[in-house]
């Protein structure tokens, strides 16, 4: 039986690794979507730097999360105080082990606790499918940006709850 999965708020010190597993995850986990071309890569990680994540990581209008396995960093997530998903990345070697299922559950709920009924998310093509499992739904027609192509995504809580 494998260990759970933890997850706990990020810290600066976390900045770092976050940006590797982002990084990780979009080069190898989402091949599919950019196809291998390095623009395409270099344009989707250019807003993933460390400094970038520590900007966030200090904001708190932002809440980013940690998925650790035996206390190793196996995910990231970030959602806005506006509700809105910003990513949720994974090691590709913990794809479909429950560690993104736990980020997002984590980053619902701190929206729920705000108060938020909606919460939108864009996706690419690899994650559609992850995320219509959680109750996401298409919001709005697929677009291309930058090559990538993206669904915009949305899930409601009900309001009685």
């Amino acid at each position: 039986m494998e260990a759970p999965i933890c997850i706990r708020p990020a810290v600066l010190a976390d900045a770092g690794i976050i940006s590797r597993i982002t990084e990780r995850s979009i080069r190898v986990g989402c091949a599919f979507d950019h196809r291998n071309d390095p623009q395409r890569v270099e344009d989707w990680l250019a807003q993933l730097s460390a400094e970038n994540i520590s900007g966030w990581l200090a904001d708190p209008h932002f809440y980013v999360n940690v998925a650790l396995l035996r206390d190793k960093p196996v995910g990231v997530g970030m959602a806005t105080t506006t509700g809105d998903i910003a990513f949720c990345y994974v090691q590709p070697e913990w794809f479909r082990r429950g560690a993104g299922r736990a980020l997002m559950e984590d980053l619902q709920g701190w929206l729920r606790i705000r108060g938020v009924l909606h919460i939108n998310l864009v996706s690419t093509r690899t994650g559609e499918a992850f995320y219509r499992r959680l109750g996401y739904r298409e919001s709005a027609p697929p677009i291309t940006h930058k090559g990538l192509q993206t669904l915009a995504m949305r899930k409601s809580f009900d309001s009685s709850a």
